[in-house]
């Protein structure tokens, strides 16, 4: 809005050139989203707790979360707010890249998904039925719509001239497009599908100590910001033998609003935390990761950036899986004796080998650091 509103007024007064420069917007828009939620989280947070929208506890979860029952939820409103209308104010939007547009209508899509599981489980506790939120294979056919709806999008309407909208590329190899065989388009709408909804899924699942998905998400978005800098520039892509994405740069913006959203939502999220992120928050800020990294044609990177959330997942999964295995061959007492981690997400599991919650919290935040060194490196190891 501001670059729309004032550019034109360069003429007369050259400060205003400085919108020319997607860096300088940047920078405004982590500034803004950091003070915008210094400014909306009091407000957003007292409206929480008029209307007693507090945490559910998950099942399963050490003895030691019990307390956190009565901690304000749904506090991901305050990143939502704080960063979209950073992005609005700094963004430069246009319909025909609309790399801008796409991401914010992904984080809200994913957001308004969580938005409404939060809802439900207040009102559900509120008659005192089982908290169970929004049904589990209706929460995932939003997810899935919301990777077929893009996977679908770029297909046929490929946001960059020199690339096909079904592609992605690999980290480690220069000027390498993975594109699917003639015919066979669908296959990359089935891979959008599954970046979109693994992310929302991982991020929501990390979600379970304080600051931990906030922390990461911050990492994770503060790297996607220098990815989509390099790509959205010709020189820089260039010399570090990428593929130009042309106006792919706004995402910094993008990023960077994050970025900043989320370290003014961990002064209210930080151990102990007077607000939680909620589904609402948890599942936007997948999405939104997500969607940036299909949009920059980094999905692979993802993994990188995001092994922290990777690992979280996996964790379930493997825990999960195995448990059932390991009860239909040897019986229930079995398998409860002899489960992969003591308590799965991975975070738990820490927890129960004695680990302290801030403990466990700034150990993954260091990981999620390194991990993001690892992503970064794949930009000159070609």
């Amino acid at each position: 809005m501001l670059y729309h509103f004032l550019l034109p007024l360069a003429k007369q007064y050259r400060l205003f050139n400085v919108l020319t420069y997607i860096s300088f917007r940047a920078v405004g828009a982590a500034v803004t989203a950091l003070l915008l939620s210094f400014i909306v989280g009091p407000i957003i947070l007292r409206a929480l707790t008029r209307q007693s929208f507090v945490q559910v506890v998950r099942e399963g979860t050490p003895d030691s979360h019990a307390g956190k029952g009565t901690t304000p939820t749904m506090g991901g409103l305050i990143i939502l707010n704080s960063a979209l209308i950073s992005i609005v104010l700094w963004g430069r939007f246009s319909l025909s890249h609309p790399y801008l547009l796409i991401a914010i209508l992904m984080t809200l899509w994913m957001g308004a998904i969580g938005f409404l599981d939060d809802y439900l489980k207040f009102q559900q506790k509120k008659r005192g039925e089982k908290n169970r939120g929004l049904v589990e294979r209706y929460k995932l056919a939003g997810q899935v719509t919301a990777g077929l709806a893009l996977g679908l999008y770029l297909v046929y309407h490929p946001l960059s001239p020199n690339l096909p909208g079904a592609s992605t590329t690999l980290p480690f190899f220069k000027y390498y497009l993975v594109t699917p065989l003639a015919g066979f388009a669908w296959l990359y709408v089935l891979f959008t599908t599954f970046i979109m909804t693994g992310t929302s899924n991982a991020v929501n699942i990390t979600d379970g100590l304080d600051g931990l998905a906030a922390g990461l998400s911050a990492i994770a978005f503060g790297t996607f910001a220098i990815f989509s800098y390099i790509i959205g520039r010709v020189d820089y892509s260039r010399f570090l033998l990428m593929f130009y994405l042309q106006d792919s740069g706004e995402l910094t913006v993008f990023c960077l609003a994050m970025v900043g959203a989320l370290i003014g939502f961990l002064w209210y999220n930080t151990h102990p935390a007077t607000v939680f992120m909620g589904d609402t928050g948890s599942l936007a800020l997948g999405g939104a990761l997500g969607a940036v990294a299909i949009l920059l044609k980094a999905e692979f990177v993802l993994a990188f950036v995001g092994a922290v959330f990777v690992g979280e997942m996996l964790s379930v999964i493997v825990q999960r899986y195995v448990f059932k295995f390991r009860r239909s061959r040897h019986g229930l007492e079995y398998a409860k004796a002899h489960r992969v981690f003591r308590r799965a997400p991975l975070h738990h599991h820490f927890e129960e080998r004695g680990w302290s919650e801030v403990q466990v919290v700034v150990r993954f935040w260091i990981i999620g650091i390194l991990c993001a060194f690892f992503a970064l490196s794949t930009l000159k190891l070609r």
